[in-house]
């Protein structure tokens, strides 16, 4: 789920263009929130999508609703979040092209490099769904007789992320997949001047 705030710079809408609300509970959510702004093309500054621009209401709805996914998240087995990981990194595989072409528009990347940007959010989803094998603790030899002393691996709860424009699907995920494989809940607020890539790596 992501909160944007409203960037002077995107208030103007061009064409006519589809307007996003937040994504809460799996899906796109609508907001009471009035304010908007645009994501534009830099190369052009055609409009490519209206926003809805989230409150501290909101922001406070996208906590509670985080909170609420903590609970069963983090008890599901790590090597089940693995598994859930690659999925992610299967379907990113499978959008990889159409991503790619969405990070060098909204961006402003060279398509090459668009597609490098999903790359890297590919390696790192496998990568860490990889971890969900590897969170092991650790035992120590203890003083006392007939003890044993040994660490385990928690979750912290829920994770505020903020993210840049430059790697628009990179960096997020570089955020999102350790979160998440830890057993972790999380709010994401990008860039706004990237939302619709942020949007459509969550979706």
């Amino acid at each position: 789920m992501f909160i944007r705030r409203v960037c002077p710079l995107h208030s103007r809408k061009g064409d006519d263009v589809k307007t996003y609300g937040m994504w809460l509970h799996g899906k796109e959510q609508p907001i009471a929130s009035r304010k908007t702004f645009v994501s534009l093309n830099p190369t052009n500054e055609k409009p490519l999508a209206e926003f809805v621009a989230g409150t501290k209401k909101d922001v406070d709805v996208a906590v509670m609703s985080a909170k609420k996914a903590q609970s069963s998240w983090s008890q599901l087995p790590a090597p089940r979040r693995g598994d859930i990981l690659f999925e992610v990194a299967h379907l990113l595989k499978q959008n990889k092209e159409r991503l790619g072409k969405l990070v060098s528009t909204e961006m402003g990347k060279v398509l090459k490099e668009g597609l490098g940007d999903v790359q890297e959010a590919i390696d790192v989803f496998e990568y860490m769904a990889g971890e969900g094998r590897r969170l092991f603790g650790h035992t120590t030899p203890s003083e006392l007789p007939h003890k044993t002393a040994y660490t385990l691996r928690v979750p912290l709860g829920v994770v505020g992320m903020i993210t840049p424009w430059n790697f628009p699907i990179a960096i997020p995920a570089w955020k999102i997949a350790p979160a998440l494989i830890c057993g972790n809940s999380l709010v994401l607020k990008p860039s706004s001047d990237t939302p619709l890539c942020a949007y459509e790596l969550v979706k």
